[in-house]
Protein backbone atom coordinates (compact mmCIF):
# COMPACT_ATOMS: atom_id res chain seq x y z
CA UNK A 1 0.00 0.00 0.00
CA UNK A 2 1.21 3.69 -0.99
CA UNK A 3 2.08 5.78 2.36
CA UNK A 4 1.09 9.25 1.71
CA UNK A 5 1.54 12.25 4.62
CA UNK A 6 0.21 15.37 4.40
CA UNK A 7 1.91 17.85 6.41
CA UNK A 8 1.29 21.26 7.71
CA UNK A 9 3.85 23.12 8.36
CA UNK A 10 3.83 27.23 9.83
CA UNK A 11 4.06 29.08 12.74
CA UNK A 12 0.82 29.57 14.72
CA UNK A 13 1.78 32.58 16.61
CA UNK A 14 2.08 34.45 13.57
CA UNK A 15 -1.72 34.38 12.28
CA UNK A 16 -2.17 33.04 8.64
CA UNK A 17 1.77 31.97 8.45
CA UNK A 18 0.34 28.99 10.77
CA UNK A 19 -2.42 28.34 8.37
CA UNK A 20 -0.67 24.72 7.49
CA UNK A 21 -0.66 23.75 10.78
CA UNK A 22 -4.35 25.20 11.25
CA UNK A 23 -5.63 22.71 8.34
CA UNK A 24 -4.17 19.69 9.42
CA UNK A 25 -5.66 20.38 13.79
CA UNK A 26 -8.74 21.46 11.34
CA UNK A 27 -8.92 18.04 9.59
CA UNK A 28 -7.79 15.80 13.15
CA UNK A 29 -10.59 17.49 14.67
CA UNK A 30 -13.38 17.70 12.25
CA UNK A 31 -13.14 14.07 11.43
CA UNK A 32 -11.88 14.03 7.80
CA UNK A 33 -12.20 10.92 6.34
CA UNK A 34 -8.72 10.10 5.07
CA UNK A 35 -8.17 7.84 2.56
CA UNK A 36 -6.12 4.36 3.58
CA UNK A 37 -2.31 4.72 3.39
CA UNK A 38 -2.93 8.44 4.29
CA UNK A 39 -1.51 10.25 7.61
CA UNK A 40 -1.19 13.83 9.06
CA UNK A 41 1.50 15.91 10.08
CA UNK A 42 1.64 18.92 12.10
CA UNK A 43 5.02 20.17 11.30
CA UNK A 44 5.20 23.65 13.34
CA UNK A 45 8.19 24.92 12.85
CA UNK A 46 10.29 21.89 13.09
CA UNK A 47 12.67 22.35 9.50
CA UNK A 48 14.99 19.89 9.51
CA UNK A 49 13.89 18.23 12.58
CA UNK A 50 11.15 16.61 9.93
CA UNK A 51 13.69 14.56 8.53
CA UNK A 52 13.00 11.54 10.60
CA UNK A 53 9.12 11.91 10.54
CA UNK A 54 9.18 12.28 6.97
CA UNK A 55 11.58 9.75 5.91
CA UNK A 56 9.96 6.66 4.14
CA UNK A 57 6.34 7.99 2.73
CA UNK A 58 5.91 7.52 -0.80
CA UNK A 59 4.14 11.03 -1.32
CA UNK A 60 4.05 13.99 0.91
CA UNK A 61 1.60 16.83 0.64
CA UNK A 62 3.30 19.59 2.42
CA UNK A 63 0.38 22.54 3.18
CA UNK A 64 1.88 25.80 3.59
CA UNK A 65 1.71 29.69 3.08
CA UNK A 66 2.27 30.89 0.17
CA UNK A 67 3.81 34.58 -0.29
CA UNK A 68 2.14 35.91 -3.12
CA UNK A 69 1.05 38.54 -5.17
CA UNK A 70 -3.02 37.00 -5.07
CA UNK A 71 -6.01 37.26 -3.37
CA UNK A 72 -5.57 36.28 0.08
CA UNK A 73 -7.71 32.66 0.42
CA UNK A 74 -6.57 31.33 -3.43
CA UNK A 75 -5.14 27.90 -3.30
CA UNK A 76 -2.01 26.92 -5.04
CA UNK A 77 -1.20 23.07 -6.06
CA UNK A 78 2.41 22.42 -7.63
CA UNK A 79 5.81 20.38 -7.08
CA UNK A 80 8.87 21.51 -5.90
CA UNK A 81 10.49 21.97 -9.48
CA UNK A 82 8.19 24.95 -9.88
CA UNK A 83 8.44 26.06 -6.59
CA UNK A 84 12.61 26.40 -7.52
CA UNK A 85 11.56 27.82 -10.71
CA UNK A 86 9.23 30.44 -9.71
CA UNK A 87 10.83 31.29 -6.98
CA UNK A 88 10.77 35.38 -7.90
CA UNK A 89 7.28 34.86 -7.90
CA UNK A 90 6.32 33.79 -4.61
CA UNK A 91 7.77 31.84 -1.53
CA UNK A 92 7.33 29.35 1.07
CA UNK A 93 9.05 29.01 4.20
CA UNK A 94 12.40 30.14 4.41
CA UNK A 95 13.99 27.55 6.71
CA UNK A 96 13.31 25.76 3.80
CA UNK A 97 11.72 23.15 3.54
CA UNK A 98 12.88 23.34 -0.01
CA UNK A 99 16.12 22.50 2.05
CA UNK A 100 14.45 19.66 3.66
CA UNK A 101 13.64 18.10 0.48
CA UNK A 102 17.01 18.49 -1.19
CA UNK A 103 18.48 16.57 2.32
CA UNK A 104 16.17 13.97 1.90
CA UNK A 105 17.11 13.93 -2.14
CA UNK A 106 20.79 14.01 -1.10
CA UNK A 107 20.40 10.58 1.51
CA UNK A 108 18.50 8.73 -1.06
CA UNK A 109 15.06 9.39 -0.66
CA UNK A 110 12.89 9.91 -3.22
CA UNK A 111 9.63 10.12 -2.64
CA UNK A 112 6.94 12.39 -4.77
CA UNK A 113 6.28 15.97 -3.33
CA UNK A 114 3.35 18.21 -3.91
CA UNK A 115 2.92 21.21 -2.01
CA UNK A 116 -0.62 22.92 -1.54
CA UNK A 117 -0.19 26.66 -1.14
CA UNK A 118 -2.52 29.00 0.39
CA UNK A 119 -2.34 32.48 -0.25
CA UNK A 120 -2.17 34.65 3.46
CA UNK A 121 -3.68 37.52 4.30
CA UNK A 122 -1.59 38.11 7.93
CA UNK A 123 1.59 36.81 8.52
CA UNK A 124 2.87 39.94 10.59
CA UNK A 125 0.61 40.43 13.78
CA UNK A 126 1.60 38.26 16.49
CA UNK A 127 -1.90 36.41 16.75
CA UNK A 128 -3.14 32.91 17.03
CA UNK A 129 -6.13 33.00 14.71
CA UNK A 130 -6.03 33.12 11.30
CA UNK A 131 -8.40 35.81 8.70
CA UNK A 132 -11.16 35.67 7.74
CA UNK A 133 -10.16 34.98 3.99
CA UNK A 134 -8.25 31.68 5.08
CA UNK A 135 -10.53 30.96 7.25
CA UNK A 136 -13.16 30.51 4.38
CA UNK A 137 -10.86 28.86 2.16
CA UNK A 138 -10.47 25.93 4.28
CA UNK A 139 -13.17 23.45 3.10
CA UNK A 140 -11.87 23.91 -0.62
CA UNK A 141 -7.94 23.54 0.80
CA UNK A 142 -8.94 20.90 2.02
CA UNK A 143 -10.35 19.21 -1.17
CA UNK A 144 -7.42 20.22 -2.99
CA UNK A 145 -4.93 18.35 -0.12
CA UNK A 146 -7.17 15.34 -0.11
CA UNK A 147 -6.92 15.26 -4.43
CA UNK A 148 -2.95 15.34 -4.07
CA UNK A 149 -3.05 12.82 -1.60
CA UNK A 150 -4.46 10.27 -3.61
CA UNK A 151 -3.51 11.51 -6.95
Amino acid sequence: MRRVLILGIGNILRSDDGLGVYIIRHMEESGVPLPEGVELLDGGTAGFDLLGLIDGYDKIVIVDALKTNDKPGSIYRFTPEHAVESRARFSLHEVGIMEVIKTLRIMDHNPEIEFVGIVPDNICDIDTNISQAVRESIPRAVDVILDAATH
